[in-house]
């Protein structure tokens, strides 16, 4: 007897959900989230989740609405390292094969930090972190706290990392620099970085035969044109925020009602729907942001910023010009504070061009925001101090340049790291 072939929906969304770290009550909320809607003929919701102790299952759920969460389960893998490369694919092979749809929707939901790849467990900085108190007034179930550890509020959960990355840095040389992005388990001391995620993601495209219509970042700081250029061969669009990121992250419940009722939807007309359920879900004075980009578009962005890095390079040596440069970057839209080594993109050309005369500046400004323009779907912010916010950020250190930014794809045919490298070498003079 043949075996029957599974039911194509219209759309699969896939949430690797990394929880075994200080975020793990953050992810038990999400799923709650999720599973008010839950899987319908025309949409799967698939979880793999990673919980928070020694000794925990990882385990794959198709969420489904009325439900307890252990009916939905699917699968139980034993304890896995969800920073490992290999355990996301297998995630989204699995996903995308026994329920295959029209369109895929994979979010990456742990701790992000954008591009910067340093290996944030040289300093300890998630262990014995006690989970975080959400604003939804959800009950926190404490897991692999330490005794008496200080419960951190959610909102300042998934930016706890920049706030600790200087006493990382402060140590000894033995603290070398590793690759780090996303995705961290704690048992494991691993995490996914920009190197990997573009690996893997070439590997899950490869065995699907197709891209992910949307890769969506439910992570700090990951809104970055470094890290959007990374991925724009593996998947169509891509969602992520350029500010710290509150522990309660995207509004499943919101997003997925919306697709529910509409579940014909394009790739664009989600990650629109996305951007505009997460700022819906935030009060005006929380200071988020949240944007998507067309990734096919990035590599004239990436073109008109090597010309935006050539014509800034060529300013230094006059006085005039390297005084407002300085003024634009000291007055700029930052992000993270108070480690805030990055910047909005197209905010830092608008004061470009206010204060460098220098025509050539002021051509490869408008070319630039011209290609962002072209290259965001959505953006939108709420909040004063993010209220200069575009949708896209960039890398723009005031102090010191890191060693593995010239790492990225980024850096390796355009001119933006040798710009930084003689400004802020003007500065150390």
């Amino acid at each position: 007897m043949a075996t029957k072939a599974p039911t194509k929906r219209n759309w699969t969304i896939m949430v690797y959900l990394a929880g075994d770290n200080n975020l793990d009550s953050a992810g038990m909320v999400d799923i709650k989230e999720m599973k008010t809607v839950g899987t319908t003929d025309q949409i799967a919701v698939l979880v793999q989740l990673d919980r928070a102790g020694a000794n925990m299952q990882t385990v794959r759920y198709c969420l489904k609405k009325g439900t307890s969460l252990a009916k939905d389960a699917v699968q139980s893998l034993g304890e896995t390292n969800m920073g490992d490369p290999k355990v996301l694919e297998d995630f989204v092979t699995w996903g995308a094969t026994t329920y295959p749809a029209d369109h895929y929707l994979l979010v990456l939901w742990n701790h992000g930090a954008g591009w910067d790849d340093a290996n944030l467990y040289e300093g300890d900085v998630f262990s014995g972190a006690a989970p975080p108190v959400s604003r939804k007034a959800e009950p926190v179930v404490t897991r692999g706290a330490a005794p008496g550890a200080k419960a951190i509020p959610l909102a300042q959960a998934r930016a706890g990392i920049r706030r600790t990355r200087r006493a990382l840095f402060s140590t000894t040389v033995q603290a070398a620099v590793k690759e780090r992005g996303i995705a961290f388990d704690d048992q494991a001391q691993d995490f996914l970085d920009n190197i990997e995620l573009k690996k893997v993601m070439t590997a899950i495209k490869k065995k699907l035969t197709r891209k992910i219509d949307i890769l969506g970042m439910d992570a700090c700081l990951m809104s970055m044109a470094e890290v959007f250029y990374q991925m724009r061969d593996v998947a169509d669009y891509s969602v992520g925020s350029e500010e710290t990121e509150p522990g309660d992250g995207w509004p499943y419940d919101r997003i997925l009602k919306a697709l529910a009722a509409k579940p014909a939807m394009t790739p664009e007309e989600l990650s629109k729907t996305i951007v505009t359920q997460y700022l819906a879900s935030y009060k005006a004075t929380e200071n988020v942001t949240q944007s998507a980009v067309k990734l096919a578009r990035l590599k004239p962005l990436a073109t008109a910023i090597d010309g935006l890095a050539k014509a800034l390079k060529g300013t230094l040596a006059d006085a005039a010009s390297r005084t407002a440069l300085i003024n634009a970057r000291a007055q700029v839209q930052e992000y993270s504070r108070p480690y805030d080594d990055y910047c909005d993109l197209i905010d830092l050309c608008d004061l470009l061009v206010k204060g460098v005369a220098n025509p050539a500046v002021k051509t490869a400004c408008a070319a630039v925001k011209d290609a962002a323009a072209a290259a965001i779907v959505a953006t939108g912010y709420k909040g004063p101090a993010v209220d200069n916010s575009r949708g896209i950020s960039i890398y723009f250190p005031k102090r010191k340049l890191s060693p593995l930014y010239k790492t990225l794809d980024f850096t390796k045919k355009r001119a933006w790291d040798e710009f930084l490298k003689a400004y802020l070498a003007g500065l150390g003079r």
